[in-house]
């Protein structure tokens, strides 16, 4: 099969993918990256679980993909280590958390190249078990009237690190927590791939806990 991405012109950022299930933040950055939105290539898929829908879809792409089993880790260090010793070999410049929930100890070498999304506006309902549905339920179920999606650097806690940038959407009164998923992930698939193709440009500064955004 063509591979799409290796018909694009230029330099590209060199991505790799972290996943645990189905690969959709996956898709929608290939997608972005075909529509040429974003100037990346993803070099590298990894999953922490076995026969995942992201890692087909991975493969579908011509994308190398890999598993690594966190309890065939002795401890959370091994289990990172392996991931990033992958990436190094991939030669990847950035890695996207994309619905991975295993928490990584980022090495010095990738301090501030980890991205994550998360679906709501951190710091709320956000943290070790805020993941998925359990998010979105706890937003209905709080009255709140606005939630979101956060894109950030990751660092070695959950939902933690510099955030990049973060949009909002609303929760109506008579919203579920399926609606405001759903609303949530079209949040989503504008907000990582705009994060990546910052981060591509060069425009992103650290600065302690705050991301600026270079002309």
């Amino acid at each position: 099969m063509k591979n799409f991405q290796e018909e694009m012109p230029g330099k590209r950022l060199r991505i790799a993918v972290l996943l645990s299930g189905s690969g959709t933040t996956l898709q929608n950055l290939l997608d972005h990256i075909r529509q040429e939105k974003l100037a990346g290539k993803i070099v590298l898929a990894v999953a922490d679980r076995a026969g995942v829908k992201g890692l087909d879809r991975a493969r579908d792409a011509n994308i190398p993909a890999e598993t690594v089993l966190r309890n065939s880790c002795a401890s959370v260090e091994d289990f990172s280590q392996r991931i990033f010793d992958l990436c190094r070999k991939a030669q990847v410049e950035l890695v996207c958390m994309a619905g991975f929930l295993r928490l990584l100890r980022i090495p010095p070498d990738y301090t501030n190249r980890v991205m994550n999304i998360h679906p709501a506006l951190i710091p709320a309902f956000s943290g070790k078990g805020y993941h998925g549905p359990h998010v979105h339920k706890a937003v209905v179920e709080s009255g709140v009237k606005v939630t979101g999606c956060t894109v950030h650097f990751a660092d070695n806690h959950y939902d933690h690190g510099p955030i990049i940038l973060q949009k909002i959407v609303p929760v109506l009164d008579d919203d579920s927590a399926e609606q405001v998923a759903a609303r949530v992930f079209e949040a989503e698939c504008q907000a990582y791939p705009e994060a990546v193709q910052l981060f591509a440009q060069g425009k992103l500064k650290v600065e302690g806990r705050r991301v600026r955004q270079l002309p």
